[in-house]
């Protein structure tokens, strides 16, 4: 655990909070201070939910470390339960709370509540949110899933969708289509949206289809070994990826792969003329391991990008990502500080970022276009219209999504291209209001005969030796002359600052002070070779 200004992921209790907040039936006891109820905004205002998470605190303050915190925690759970009647219980401490020891789990345990009370251990200080999640759901599902009988159709459940998941709700529905059409029906989908009753009769699935490695591996290898549901391994992100999906779905249960792909639109417009200027484009992918493995094979197979750095946050999933990292000639950064990514995006000077909120921010400072794939998220990547990941709608959103910047891209190029123009430059107006387009007057470039002549003339005897220090320092140092600025402007933004960085590197290790036209394209073909 560490202080900064930004993480991917919250702490475990958090995780915890996302299985809870997506079930129904279920109560979170956590022995937390007052200020740990943050949490419940990542829910409300974050992920627009229209009712609080599921969450009784315990609130001690300072004055209770003196007293008996274990009774404020018994307190809170038997009235929790009293309030809200759940099916069952989840019962845990969140970071600041680990360090009292009270044991919420064996206090509740004591209290005999008339409905199952699951305890969480989760080590606030070594572990981090997407395995609180994992781990909740795995304890959730070893309290209350047992062996029982096959449904007489075949059926599966659908693991690892949480609260505040990266578009789960959408990626459910789709999968569920899905299936549907291969006429497999869904048993249980959890933990979004199911309850502890629903949980309980997950042992009647013939199969397990797990969406999320992150947060529902654990669940899927439990019930493998003690339902013996086996569980699938593609992750249906993408046209390939989906398409292997339904393979391995028909391997496990006889079923044909085939399914109606007439609304596949991905594949086409990819490879339409509109779309070739994609063709070659640098990318840079960073996110959760699952999202990044996944938007590498589309980006590299299905747009026709070029993959140029990938990494993931989630240390747990460091093998897995180099190896896919290796695949493209690439060493994945497995990183959870965000000025490393930054570092390694601004080293690779891609044209396009696919990442979480943070590469969002981290594009705007670069002046690079970002999609985001993966969370952590923000407001807008919960949009009220159907948006699935997966799925072959899952695949049109992504070409939709992660063209969209590139599109606007190539329009403000334009733009700057031709901003010298006198209909499009900066003080003419938008053309859509109607504002009468007027030629630009160039500034006058002051030189020092303007200025009133040698500068040397003009200074007094105490100024003479600053001003001959600022006038050495002046002469030496590397600046652009106007016309190579305005080369430098018809240059794409989103490479700008690279040909700016090689072009000024170039001029040093030769000497040159004043960077000319000339000089610019000296460096570009320096650089090309």
């Amino acid at each position: 655990m560490k202080l900064t200004l930004w993480t991917y992921e919250g702490p475990p209790h958090v995780g915890a909070m996302r299985v809870a907040t997506g079930m129904k039936g279920l109560h979170y006891v956590l022995h937390a201070p007052q200020g740990d109820t943050y949490a419940d905004l990542l829910f409300t205002m974050i992920e627009r939910r229209n009712h609080r998470p599921p969450v009784t605190y315990t609130t001690f303050q300072a004055r209770d470390l003196g007293g008996d915190t274990a009774n404020l925690f018994k307190d809170a759970a038997r009235d929790a339960y009293n309030r809200f009647k759940p099916q069952a219980m989840i019962v845990g401490a969140s970071c600041t709370a680990e360090l009292i020891q009270d044991d919420p789990g064996g206090l509740a345990e004591a209290l005999d509540l008339p409905c199952p009370v699951i305890p969480l251990d989760l080590p606030s200080y070594q572990r981090k949110e997407n395995f609180g999640a994992d781990e909740t759901f795995h304890q959730i599902v070893r309290a209350l899933a047992k062996p029982m009988p096959r449904t007489e159709e075949i059926t599966c459940n659908i693991l690892g969708a949480t609260a505040l998941g990266f578009r789960h709700r959408d990626d459910v529905a789709e999968v569920t289509k899905l299936l549907a059409l291969m006429g497999i029906k869904v048993n249980v989908a959890a933990p979004l949206g199911s309850t502890p009753a629903e949980i309980a009769r997950m042992g009647q699935a013939h199969f397990n289809v797990l969406l999320y490695p992150e947060t529902g591996e654990s669940a899927a290898r439990y019930l493998e070994r003690s339902c013996g549901q086996p569980w699938t391994k593609v992750v249906p992100i993408g046209v390939g990826a989906t398409r292997d999906f339904l393979h391995e779905v028909a391997g496990i249960t006889g079923l044909s792969p085939k399914v109606d792909e007439s609304g596949l639109r991905l594949p086409w417009w990819s490879a339409s003329v509109d779309s070739t200027y994609l063709t070659g484009k640098r990318v840079f992918i960073f996110g959760d391991a699952t999202h990044v493995m996944a938007a590498a094979r589309i980006a590299a197979t299905e747009i026709g990008f070029e993959v140029v750095g990938m990494g993931c946050y989630n240390r747990e999933f460091a093998r897995p990502m180099r190896a896919a990292a290796k695949a493209y000639g690439l060493e994945a950064l497995i990183s959870d500080d965000y000025l490393d990514v930054e570092d390694a995006i601004a080293a690779a000077a891609p044209e396009l970022i696919l990442g979480t909120q943070q590469e969002r921010h981290i594009g705007k400072r670069l002046g690079i276009p970002c999609a985001v794939i993966s969370s952590p998220v923000h407001v807008q990547d919960f949009p009220a219209r159907y948006s699935p990941q997966m799925g072959f709608e899952g695949a049109n959103v992504i070409f939709d999504t992660w063209i969209h910047p590139l599109v606007m891209g190539l329009e403000e190029h334009l733009l700057t291209m031709f901003r010298e123009d006198f209909e499009f430059h900066d003080e003419a107006g938008a053309s859509h209001h109607g504002a009468k387009a007027t030629a630009r007057t160039e500034a006058p470039v002051e030189t020092a005969e303007a200025s009133g002549g040698d500068i040397f003339e003009q200074m007094t005897p105490e100024d003479a030796p600053q001003m001959a220090e600022a006038a050495v320092l002046e002469a030496v140092a590397l600046h652009w002359l106007p016309e190579a600025e305005r080369e430098l402007k018809k240059i794409p933004f989103f490479v700008r600052g690279k040909a700016k960085r090689n072009t000024e590197s170039y001029a040093a290790d030769r000497g040159v002070v004043a960077i000319s036209v000339e000089t610019l394209y000296e460096a570009k073909a320096h650089y090309a070779r």
